[in-house]
């Protein structure tokens, strides 16, 4: 039993209750909604080429660092093995229940969003204005759908984000060896000209 189940309850049957275009909505964004931190990512290395320094290493770090809390994010669930709340509650779900041994706790999902919207973030505040609140929907997304209880989406934004807060400080460390990459074949993945 945990202390959240019925939060969760709340959710799945408001998310029952709703108009079918607004679930529809809600989980296309949650299963397809991890692409926009892509383009965000993508759209933060092109604008720090310029800039160069610390704010590029930072860019040219966020991808890693979306790996990277990944994987720590991957290793809690294995460690932990709760199952999904839909397994082990019976409520009607937007989305089919993934399979047993498809363990919840913390949500990939959400981790691999606040890891992306803290490096965007310390990167490119304008586009880590976008991430932040799209990353806090994803994660509630995944309880709408069914696939998670809402402390396991707190825990992977927990997760993604100190993992993304640590990695890219670190990142910005490197801007010397960034800012000499001009000076190579390397110079258009790191300059504007």
């Amino acid at each position: 039993m945990h202390f959240d189940n019925g939060w969760y309850t709340w959710v799945t049957e408001l998310a029952h209750d709703a108009p079918g275009p607004v679930d529809t909505a809600v989980r296309l964004w949650s299963d397809y909604g991890l692409g926009l931190f892509a383009v965000l990512m993508v759209l933060a290395w092109w604008r720090a080429r310029p800039a160069g320094g610390a704010r590029l290493a930072a860019a040219l770090a966020a991808p890693l660092v979306v790996v990277a809390a990944f994987a720590v994010n991957d290793l809690a669930k294995a460690a932990v093995h709760e199952q999904r709340p839909c397994q082990s509650l019976h409520v009607m779900t937007v989305e089919a229940c993934p399979a047993l041994g498809d363990w919840s706790f913390p949500s990939n999902h959400a981790a691999i969003a606040a890891a992306a919207a803290v490096a965007l973030l310390l990167g490119d505040r304008l586009l880590g204005a976008i991430a932040v609140p799209a990353a806090l929907l994803m994660a509630a997304s995944r309880v709408w759908i069914g696939a998670h209880y809402p402390h396991d989406v707190l825990a992977g934004l927990a997760v993604g984000a100190v993992v993304a807060l640590v990695l890219t400080l670190l990142a910005r460390r490197a801007a010397p060896w960034v800012d000499r990459l001009r000076d190579t074949r390397l110079r258009p993945l790191v300059a504007a000209r």
